[in-house]
């Protein structure tokens, strides 16, 4: 049996790809350092499955070398990383530290596991390296010009990975995705946070006018695609994975106030607020996956509206999700310049 290590794998997309890859019967280790946005939540159908094993581990500790040859796995998706831009804004040091920091001692790990052992590590990035995008869609071959620290944090991991293909022969492939969305997403984040609200008789925030649009991907699409460039990805390449669907994040509150209304009367006080912006906000991302979809036959298969669905759904069936992280976590506004 291949074995597979996942980092990040309590979070939102580790832990929804780790649900794919036992289902298709890998053994697969889950190294997370148990953060305020980890969930053991997120892995509780399957944490007493054989075939799963959870290690807490930080990918900057010297512990992971251990693991790694321990475990000796076929393949290391790389998902641990900061990734709220608004605490980005609030305290950059948390995302220098895990997402260069810890890329960088992931990267020399597996130089060394690699010159031994056949396997492969998925870096997963983001479509936000590419900065603000106001016409056409981003390639692989688009410059970065990263508007936050997180997203220059990412670019300098992506960069990272990149140098140790072409400097030390690593296989590696890197990848940046679309926004995504779908079951088991921290509440800070956008979808989850409005669904709060409006469970919670609470106002929708959305900063400055709405019309700050995203490319938007099923958490199970992308999984899926990051599966099948793990199988038949070349190794040195870049991967965009997106939707090719834009949506504006005054849309994103509407679309979820109209599913809301269906299901049940909603409180007098869960109306659109529009708030102060934050910082560096782009206006606009957008993919050209073309790449992908020639080169491996992938592409998205959940229209929006069906994805949006079983996401709100999944909330409403899933109430104590929410209570299982601190409070402050999901209310709190962060992001403003001190």
């Amino acid at each position: 049996m291949k074995k597979i290590i996942v980092t990040g794998g309590l979070g939102f997309i580790g832990s929804n790809l780790i649900g794919l890859l036992l289902k298709k019967n890998y053994s697969v280790i889950n190294i997370d350092k148990v953060s305020y946005s980890s969930s053991f939540y997120n892995v509780k159908e399957f944490k007493n499955s054989k075939n799963y094993k959870f290690i807490k581990c930080d990918i900057k500790d010297k512990e992971l070398k251990k693991i790694i040859l321990k475990y000796k796995p076929n393949i290391i998706f790389n998902l641990a990383a900061e990734t709220h831009v608004d605490r980005s804004i609030d305290n950059p040091k948390n995302f220098i530290d895990s997402n260069i920091l810890g890329v960088y001692n992931l990267l020399e790990c597996f130089r060394d596991f690699s010159k031994k052992n056949r396997t492969k590590l998925i870096h997963i990035s983001t479509d936000e390296v590419y900065g603000d995008v106001l016409k056409g869609r981003t390639s692989e071959n688009y410059p970065y010009n990263p508007s936050s620290p997180y997203a220059a944090s990412k670019a300098a991991s992506d960069h990272l990975v990149s140098s140790y293909v072409k400097t030390y022969k690593i296989p590696a492939i890197i990848t940046n995705c679309s926004n995504n969305y779908g079951p088991k997403q921290h509440p800070e984040k956008l979808i989850p946070k409005l669904i709060y609200n409006i469970l919670n008789n609470k106002n929708l925030p959305i900063y400055g006018k709405g019309i700050n649009s995203r490319e938007w991907i099923f958490v199970e699409d992308h999984c899926n695609a990051l599966y099948k460039i793990s199988k038949n990805g070349k190794i040195g390449n870049f991967y965009n994975i997106g939707s090719n669907k834009d949506v504006t994040n005054i849309k994103i509150s509407q679309n979820l106030l109209k599913l809301a209304k269906m299901k049940f009367k909603v409180g007098k006080n869960v109306k659109i607020k529009f708030v102060k912006d934050r910082p560096g906000h782009d206006i606009r991302y957008a993919l050209n996956s073309k790449k992908i979809l020639k080169e491996l036959k992938w592409r998205p298969e959940t229209k929006f509206k069906i994805g949006l669905l079983k996401t709100f759904n999944w909330y409403l069936e899933n109430l104590s999700y929410y209570s299982s992280f601190d409070k402050k976590d999901i209310t709190k506004r962060l992001g403003l310049k001190k």
